[in-house]
């Protein structure tokens, strides 16, 4: 398997070129302070879940997974906070939120996923 073939990868993804997309926008205070920090949480994702896709014990891998998670959530306060500075639109914040929930399901189950054939070796 390559980490091409991981949905939750792809979908990461997906979900961090439309931040980068929508931040290339912005005027330059908005980018050099809520733009590049959500970008880098939206970068954290895929690339975390790429990191624990190339470790070699699944205990290693499982660390980067739950980073990924993390920066997943961080994603959330930067949405959150493009909207209420007025950065995206209402439709924007939906569209996004509803994705970062998809995203942080799937994420969700696949680490349980993972701990489970852990468990099962």
């Amino acid at each position: 398997m390559k980490i091409e073939d991981l949905e939750i990868y792809n979908l990461s993804m997906d979900f961090s070129d439309k931040i980068w997309n929508l931040v290339t926008k912005w005027d330059y205070f908005a980018k050099d302070t809520v733009g590049k920090q959500w970008v880098r949480a939206s970068d954290s994702v895929d690339a975390n879940i790429s990191e624990g896709f190339g470790r070699f014990t699944g205990k290693d891998s499982k660390n980067f997974y739950i980073i990924a998670r993390g920066s997943l959530q961080e994603n959330k306060t930067w949405l959150k906070k493009a909207y209420r500075r007025n950065l995206i639109t209402e439709n924007e914040f939906n569209s996004l939120n509803e994705e970062l929930e998809n995203i942080n399901l799937k994420l969700s189950r696949f680490i349980k996923a993972h701990s489970k054939r852990m468990e099962d070796k």
